[in-house]
C-alpha cells in the first residue's frame, strides 16, 4: 500500500538523497516545499538550495514561500490532503495546523539516535563527543525540538578518521533508505510509535563560526574530533597576531613529554611537516594541514617558516 499524496519539505544537500529514495520507490511526492533561493558565494548571487534544484530537474512540482503560514501555500496544501508530510533538514518551525495536517502525521528525519542530540546539529555534535556509533532517526513531529516519538532507527558506526561531511553524505543514504521505509510502514499500519525518552536527551545547537576557534585548554583528543566535527562548516582556526589561522588537519601526539608543565597553546615541536602544540591534560597537537587568510593550504612546518614561528611561541 502506497500513502498518497507526499508532500516533501527539504533545502540543503543532506536532504536530496532522501527525496531521490521516495522518487525510487515509486513514492513520487505531490509536491516539494524548499526554502526560497538565497544570495550566496562572494558574488552574492541568488542561489537556488539543493532540494529546489533536484525537484526542477525532475519535474516535482515545487513551492518555496518565505514563510511556512503562507496563505497560498496553505491553500494549496489543504487541498492536496496529504497522507504524510517527510520533512528533511527543511529550517523552519512547523506551525500546529501544519503538524495536524497530513493523515499519517509529520515524518522527519534526523541524523541521529534519538533521544541523543536533539537539535540543530547533530552529526557535529556526534563526532565531537567522540561517539563510536551514530545513525538517523525517523519521529513523528510534534511542537517540541525533536521531541516527538520514535518510528525507526538505523545504526551505523563512526569512523576513526571520518569528518562530517563525509558521515552526512553517509547518513542522508541512510535517511533515504530509512525513510521509505517509514512511509511504507506507516501506510501498512505496520510501525508503532514509541515516547522517546527525555531523561537520556542531549542538545546539539546551531554551531556559529566563532565556535571554530580552537580552545588549547581542551585536551588533543578532543581538539582532533573538532578538526573533523567541523569540517566543513565552521571549521577550525586559531590565531596568531592577529591573523587568523585556519587548522585543517592535525594529529594527537602519542609522546607528548615535552607538552607537561607548558602553557596551552604553546609550541613545543616543529616537526618535519608540522607545529606540535601544547594542548590541555599535558597532550599535545601536530598541526599538519594549515592555511592563512588568502593562501593556500600548507603544512604546519611551511606555516612556521613563512611566520618564523619558534618553539615557545604561543597561539592566542
Amino acid at each position: 500500500m502506497k500513502p498518497h499524496p507526499i508532500v516533501y519539505f527539504g533545502t540543503p544537500e543532506f536532504a536530496v538523497p532522501p527525496l531521490e529514495a521516495l522518487v525510487g520507490a515509486d513514492l513520487v511526492p505531490a509536491l516539494v516545499v524548499s526554502q526560497p533561493a538565497r544570495p550566496a558565494g562572494r558574488d552574492r548571487r541568488l542561489r537556488q538550495p539543493p532540494v529546489a534544484r533536484w525537484a526542477e530537474r525532475h519535474d516535482i512540482p515545487l513551492s518555496q514561500p518565505e514563510r511556512l503560514s503562507d496563505p497560498e501555500l496553505q491553500e494549496r496544501l489543504r487541498a492536496l490532503e496529504p497522507a504524510v508530510a517527510a520533512v528533511v533538514a527543511f529550517g523552519q518551525i512547523f506551525p500546529p495546523g501544519l503538524l495536524e495536517l497530513p493523515s499519517l502525521g509529520c515524518v522527519n528525519v534526523h541524523a541521529s539516535l534519538l533521544p541523543r542530540h536533539r537539535g540543530a546539529a547533530p552529526i557535529q555534535a556526534a563526532i565531537a563527543a567522540g561517539d563510536e556509533v551514530t545513525g538517523v532517526t525517523t519521529m513523528l513531529m510534534d511542537e517540541g525540538l525533536d521531541t516527538g516519538p520514535i518510528l525507526l532507527r538505523k545504526e551505523t558506526p563512526i569512523r576513526p578518521e571520518e569528518r562530517a561531511g563525509e558521515l552526512a553524505e553517509r547518513l542522508a543514504r541512510l535517511g533515504g533508505e530509512l525513510l521509505v521505509e517509514t512511509v511504507e510502514g506507516l501506510a501498512e499500519g505496520a510501525i508503532e510509535p514509541l515516547p522517546q525518552d527525555d531523561a537520556r536527551a542531549t542538545y546539539a545547537r546551531r554551531l556559529k563560526k566563532s565556535d571554530g576557534r580552537i580552545d588549547w585548554t581542551l585536551s588533543a583528543e578532543a581538539i582532533e574530533r573538532r578538526l573533523r566535527a567541523y569540517d566543513p562548516w565552521p571549521g577550525c582556526f586559531t590565531v596568531w597576531e592577529d591573523e587568523r589561522i585556519k587548522v585543517l588537519d592535525g594529529s594527537v601526539m602519542s609522546d607528548a613529554e615535552a607538552a607537561r608543565g607548558v602553557a596551552p597553546g604553546t609550541i613545543v615541536d616543529l616537526g618535519s611537516e608540522s607545529v606540535v602544540v601544547a594542548c590541555g591534560e599535558g597532550s599535545a597537537l601536530a598541526l599538519t594541514r594549515v592555511q592563512r587568510p588568502g593562501r593556500s593550504e600548507v603544512s604546519g612546518r611551511d606555516l612556521a617558516n613563512g611566520l618564523r614561528l619558534e618553539v615557545g611561541d604561543r597561539f592566542e
